[in-house]
């Protein structure tokens, strides 16, 4: 006999287009005149590897609906991260923000994301494979994260023909191979000896 097929009710998961990540739930006390009031803040990033993030915060008596706040916050707050050929920053970028100092620089392709925190996760949410961060001043992650998306922001897309203008400009300063070349081949003054006069 044959085998009766069932059709699955289940109906298909839905590929969401961001992918989400809780960075940090935080317990907020508010001091009022009947006593203290109780609130979770979440932080959450969001970002769809493509070059688009978005960080956001949230609060509320539950946990479940501060993380939905942050993401319809973090929605509306999107940045677009310009990426090279390598997946990479185009550019070095030092911020200041509030308590935190921020150092990003782009990376060679294999590098990976060599940082921590805040700013690694906001870097893999936005797209970014190859890149150096280093964050100093402030352990607040919130701070931190304001931090990156700030970083991130200010960064301009660089075309190919600027890049190869820098490069040559780098390859001439003193201390370069080439410079050290072009040293050697410059003749050397030669020497005036005033005669004396008889």
């Amino acid at each position: 006999m044959a085998k009766k097929q069932f059709k699955s009710r289940r109906k298909p998961k839905e590929v969401k287009e961001f992918q989400e990540e809780v960075l940090d739930i935080a317990r907020v006390t508010r001091v009022v005149k009947g006593g203290r009031r109780l609130r979770f803040r979440a932080t959450v990033i969001i970002g769809n590897r493509k070059g688009k993030v978005g960080v956001g915060t949230g609060k509320s008596q539950e946990v479940a609906a501060a993380i939905q706040k942050a993401v319809a916050k973090a929605k509306r707050e999107l940045i677009v991260v310009p990426l090279t050929k390598i997946d990479s920053i185009p550019h070095e970028v030092n911020l200041k923000f509030k308590a935190a100092r921020l150092m990003i620089m782009p990376a060679y392709e294999g590098t990976g994301i060599i940082a921590g925190g805040a700013v690694r996760k906001i870097a893999e949410l936005a797209g970014v494979k190859n890149m150096y961060g280093k964050s100093f001043g402030t352990t607040n992650k919130l701070v931190s994260a304001q931090a990156t998306i700030k970083a991130l922001q200010s960064l301009k897309e660089v075309k190919e023909e600027d890049r190869k203008v820098t490069a040559k400009k780098e390859s001439k300063k003193p201390g370069t191979k080439v410079a050290k070349k072009a040293v050697k081949k410059e003749e050397k003054p030669k020497k005036v000896v005033a005669k004396k006069a008889s």
